[in-house]
């Protein structure tokens, strides 16, 4: 199959990068981040998770965030609602579209809902259920889709059949998310086709972790079977708390850079997501795990000398 001609890429940077970081990031950089990634082109980016800040404490100033952007005509700025409560916050807050997200293995489940994957459902079905009444966007994040740090592999007709049922509930789109990155594109390239056999192969995207460092070469296989939105973090920010020693989503910076090289039409200026990948790893102390980032910033400095 042709490659697809334009990739849609959702930036996670600001929620799913910055979710798990133990020193409080200020309210202005989160704001900051979120404003430069969509000035560098980027039309989709979380922005934040309307969670207990019990659990997640760093997103405990989602309103303050989501209140305070500067919205681009154009843009979504979808935003994590687990349940109801969450769900009205975000309305109040002025959200337009909401993120659920289920796990295909009933262990991550219970350690990250506690809850089963069958209540799971139900409680995302009653949320996308009201937030479609409410004229709001919903879109499905499907989490261990290609392994389980409890459980290990995860069979394919099991994250088909959630993700029929996050397409049944009206989701426009359900992200299959390769949560500890311990995916090969074969294992990829087999999710995908279970998965395409029950929703349509235009509302699928990826969502793939690096730590084994093969999320380019899976996104390179999704592409071959049709997929074009994919998840990814500015400078690979990011880590799942559940799986010691898994690293963040694939770089932004890397994944336009391929997609550059392959021909494919983003609409992000990869000079200006490179600065800003570079920021936001200064301003929170953090290494740049960007390769890409990393060389653009070394040939910068190299021409400056």
């Amino acid at each position: 199959m042709a490659l697809p001609k334009r990739v849609r890429i959702v930036e996670v940077g600001p929620r799913d990068g910055l979710q798990n970081e133990k020193g409080e990031v200020p309210t202005r950089i989160k704001i900051e981040l979120i404003e430069r990634l969509v000035d560098s082109g980027l039309r989709a980016v979380e922005a934040t998770a309307f969670v207990s800040p019990k659990w997640v404490p760093q997103m405990a100033d989602h309103i303050e965030v989501l209140e305070g952007i500067r919205r681009k005509p154009g843009v979504s700025y979808p935003v994590l609602a687990p349940n109801l409560k969450g769900l009205e916050a975000a309305r109040a807050a002025g959200a337009e579209e909401v993120a659920i997200f289920p796990a295909a293995s009933e262990s991550f489940s219970r350690k990250n809902l506690n809850c089963s994957i069958a209540e799971s459902l139900d409680r995302f079905g009653a949320v996308a259920e009201a937030a479609r009444a409410a004229g709001l966007r919903v879109r499905g994040y499907l989490s261990c889709t290609l392994g389980c740090p409890f459980e290990g592999d995860v069979a394919p007709a099991k994250v088909a059949e959630i993700a029929a049922a996050l397409d049944a509930m009206g989701c426009y789109e359900i992200s299959l998310a390769d949560t500890i990155g311990v995916a090969t594109p074969g294992k990829t390239r087999t999710m995908i086709e279970a998965c395409a056999r029950r929703v349509p192969i235009e509302r699928l995207a990826g969502h793939y972790h690096d730590t084994y460092g093969q999320a380019l070469a899976n996104i390179y296989a999704s592409l071959e079977l049709g997929v074009a939105v994919f998840d990814s973090s500015v400078a690979g920010l990011g880590g799942c708390p559940y799986a010691p020693g898994a690293t963040g989503n694939v770089a932004t910076e890397d994944v336009v850079y391929m997609l550059n090289g392959l021909g494919i039409e983003t609409g992000v200026d990869l000079a200006r997501l490179a600065e800003t990948g570079q920021w936001i790893c200064a301003a929170i102390g953090r290494r740049n795990a960007s390769r890409v980032g990393s060389a653009l910033a070394a040939k910068k400095l190299r021409a400056a000398a």
